[in-house]
């Protein structure tokens, strides 16, 4: 049997339609017809499907954002660009059209589009009326006349809105048809795999968080000194990202508390914006009762700021001299999380949630089982940010997960995804130990 795509890589841009469910289907068809597939969402894709299954049938991490980059370094978006053979949008929504006639690159998909020179398939999929408004059919014919992209049309059929009409995305057969079409008479673009975006042969970790809530916080928070100036520290916020994407793809449903961040939030999780430990605080503890049961995981990775003015001016301070701060110690927000969830579940009003601390030290680790049992957490991860590679703003770490068993795991010098990855390995452990004691106490 040919296959037809034998060699070839190809992008799979998915966009925020009711339909995105069906990329998935898509990509298994491209992928049996020996494409080598990358994924890429848009934000508004990601509430429609999650990550995990597209990484698990492309073996390739999903593009989500035009500031991913790769293992080693590259930019996602730009090396698909580069080395795809051809892109496909589907589904293609109203609002992506619009935009992607008009060059505006405010996500992967269309960034990758504009920076492509090979051939794009675009398979719009929306309500019957806006397909047929003038507007739509004026992007389309953008599109396919002046940037030469093949456009397989929506067909006749049921709506998402209940209606009936044209707007549903076309047959994926179809879909596969026009790709094959765009690149038949085209030699392969980057036959080395170096050129392209690196391919894992070990498959995504399973859904072993699906069904559970997990607040992560990341960055660094900020303590006013006048309206202007604040306190604050180095943290950069990855860390904190890596463990909320992992959670994600682990099938979690994920809250990241974002204080003073310079990485992007993962798409897929819910983020409620802090700026000072006070903020911090306040959005915790609204976290710890909303839904039928709070949360089932807390990690606190975000770097709290230790000490705030005693008092904040509340005019910008003038620098007519020495300038005297009278400082004091920022609320210990994990050892009082800790606390309430002990009085919670001896109280048996809720069970109690997995909790993991961030300790960041310089020189060494000496201090790092003492915070663990002072602030009565289940994990403690420290580092040592003085040594290359480890401290904040890097893309990896060297950690100890110290465990309140008074176990201690050091782990070797690994990206932060990685480290996200072995710390809820001990997560997860700990959940399914914490029920399995549950049941046995109550059979």
């Amino acid at each position: 049997m040919t296959l037809r795509l034998d060699g070839r890589l190809i992008g799979l841009g998915v966009t925020g339609s009711v339909a995105a469910y069906k990329a998935v289907e898509l990509l298994r068809l491209l992928r049996a017809e020996g494409a080598d597939v990358v994924v890429m969402l848009t934000p508004a894709a990601g509430q429609f499907v999650g990550q995990l299954s597209f990484a698990a049938l492309s073996r390739h991490p999903v593009e989500t954002s035009v500031m991913d980059l790769l293992p080693d370094g590259r930019i996602g978006h730009i090396v698909v660009a580069d080395s795809a053979d051809a892109l496909v949008v589907a589904p293609a929504t109203a609002h992506w059209l619009g935009a992607m006639s008009h060059g505006l690159s405010g996500d992967a998909v269309t960034a990758a589009c504009l920076a492509t020179a090979a051939p794009v398939v675009v398979a719009p999929a929306m309500d019957g009326d806006m397909w047929t408004h003038p507007a739509t059919q004026d992007n389309v014919a953008r599109l396919r006349e002046r940037f030469g992209y093949t456009i397989v049309e929506p067909e006749l059929g049921p709506l998402a809105s209940g209606q009936s009409g044209v707007g549903r995305l076309a047959e994926l057969a179809s879909i596969v048809d026009a790709v094959v079409d765009a690149v038949a008479s085209r030699p392969i673009r980057a036959p080395d795999p170096a050129m392209r975006p690196p391919r894992s042969d070990t498959p995504p970790r399973d859904a072993d968080l699906e069904g559970r809530r997990v607040v992560v916080t990341a960055g660094g928070t900020r303590e006013a000194i006048d309206p202007v100036r604040f306190i604050g520290n180095r943290s950069t916020g990855k860390m904190g990202a890596a463990i909320a994407t992992a959670a994600l793809d682990r099938g979690a449903a994920v809250t990241l508390v974002a204080a003073n961040m310079d990485v992007s939030p993962p798409t897929g999780a819910q983020l409620v914006r802090v700026a000072s430990t006070a903020e911090l605080r306040d959005a915790l503890i609204a976290l710890e009762s909303s839904g039928e049961s709070g949360y089932d995981v807390l990690v606190m990775a975000a770097a709290v700021a230790d000490f705030r003015p005693l008092r904040a001016a509340d005019q910008k301070l003038a620098r007519d001299g020495p300038l005297i701060l009278e400082l004091e110690p920022t609320p210990d927000v994990l050892a009082e999380l800790a606390g309430r969830a002990r009085d919670r579940a001896a109280a048996g009003s809720a069970r109690r949630p997995i909790l993991v601390g961030f300790a960041a030290e310089t020189g060494a680790l000496d201090r790092a089982a003492d915070k663990l049992r002072r602030k009565g957490v289940d994990f403690l991860v420290a580092n040592d940010v003085m040594e290359p590679g480890a401290g904040f703003g890097t893309d990896t770490n060297r950690v100890a997960i110290l465990a309140a068993d008074g176990s201690r795991q050091d782990l070797p010098m690994l990206s932060k995804r990685d480290v996200a990855d072995r710390l809820l390995d001990r997560v997860v452990a700990a959940l399914d130990a914490r029920r399995d004691e549950a049941q046995t106490s109550r059979s």
